[in-house]
């Protein structure tokens, strides 16, 4: 009995903090957790993914309200944006099924960690703006009205804003939803890379539009999981209340950092975890087999390079 309350321990802590950290970037709980499960609590992928997409759902449902009382989600964009990343949900789920039935679980650590260091330079590069530089509105920005502002406690001023490149919003979504689906994760990284670089939008708006989407978008794979058995109970439960609780804390935090800020938080995260995803699907592949302690000192040192060129690319023009 005591094994089970510490284990459920351990799970609930791990989504505490996957839930804070979601909650501030727009990537959901899932994007954090299912690395720590997999890579630090030896949960199966399969479990861990299905824990993460009802995880994002509490994500979505603890942050999304909160920051639409604080009128800083556009809800507009959010609903608009929302058919495509379901569809590609669908889509997603349907793929993870037949990769795991196949015996092909290394494939998912590693399409995982892509995934996440490729959303991080059009991220860098739009590093040195507090606030985008404005873009000439186009067709789709008085078609669709994608247009909001709100108080940036931060910054003490209200800022106005105007989305643009709809239709590349909308592409970027449809893939979003399909790594959701494949991934057990609300893809926020890719949500907040759609809003943030497609369509112009504050980083402020985009982690908080994203934490609305995600929570759909989890719904609709979730579903497909629980019907191929990969949700289990007891892992869920701890999960979901974590990151609860944990998205109520970011939430309050958030108003607070600057977007540059926030922004940092994001790259640096999807830096360590990306490059450690990568490495743990080589080895479980036997393509690249390291002891456990090698490959965490790895993913910290090629983390570590990765950051430093990316400042050194980046980091004079800021």
């Amino acid at each position: 009995m005591l094994g089970i309350i510490l284990r459920f321990m351990e799970i609930l802590i791990a989504g505490i903090f996957s839930g804070f950290i979601g909650s501030l970037t727009g990537l959901g709980g899932g994007t954090v957790l299912t690395p720590l499960l997999t890579l630090f609590l030896g949960v199966p992928i399969y479990y861990a993914t299905g824990a993460s997409l009802i995880s994002t759902i509490a994500t979505s449902s603890g942050s999304a309200s909160a920051y639409i009382k604080d009128k800083i989600t556009n809800v507009r964009i959010g609903m608009g944006l929302e058919v495509a990343t379901s569809g590609g949900a669908i889509v997603g789920s349907l793929s993870a099924a037949w990769v795991y039935s196949h015996g092909l679980a290394w494939v998912i650590y590693v399409v995982f960690g892509v995934v996440l260091l490729t959303s991080i330079v059009p991220t860098v590069q739009r590093g040195k703006y507090e606030i985008p530089k404005p873009r000439q509105p186009d067709w789709s920005t008085k078609l669709f009205k994608l247009h909001g502002k709100y108080y940036d406690a931060a910054l003490g001023q209200e800022i106005e804003y105007w989305g643009v490149r709809w239709w590349l919003g909308e592409f970027i979504m449809f893939f979003a939803g399909v790594i959701s689906g494949l991934l057990g994760i609300g893809s926020g990284a890719l949500k907040v890379l759609g809003l943030d670089w497609a369509m112009n939008l504050p980083m402020k708006v985009s982690t908080t539009t994203s934490n609305f989407m995600i929570g759909v978008t989890a719904a609709t794979g979730s579903s497909i999981y629980w019907y191929f058995g990969y949700i289990q109970p007891f892992i869920a439960a701890a999960t979901a209340i974590g990151v609860l609780i944990g998205a109520f804390a970011g939430t309050k935090v958030l108003i607070k950092l600057t977007n540059r800020f926030i922004r940092w938080i994001f790259i640096a995260i999807l830096n360590f975890l990306g490059v450690e995803m990568v490495l743990r699907g080589l080895s479980i592949a036997r393509i690249i087999v390291l002891p456990l302690a090698y490959e965490y000192s790895a993913s910290t040192a090629l983390s570590i390079v990765l950051i430093a060129a990316l400042l050194a690319r980046y980091g004079r023009r800021r």
